[in-house]
């Protein structure tokens, strides 16, 4: 018979309560999950232009 994995087992666990818990604050800063985060990062980027000077 073979042993469990117990530290395969503790991971699992460990990673539900992670997703648990990013997911309450998420919550709670009002972010809509549906939208991705890094399209808000972007969107107040826009004012910043980079202009090259190879002309």
């Amino acid at each position: 018979m073979a042993k469990p994995n117990y530290n395969f087992e503790k991971r699992q666990r460990e990673i539900a309560k992670k997703k648990k818990k990013e997911e309450k604050r998420l919550q709670k800063a009002g972010v809509d999950e549906s939208q991705p985060q890094h399209a808000e990062a972007l969107a107040g980027n826009d004012d910043k232009t980079v202009v090259s000077g190879d002309s």
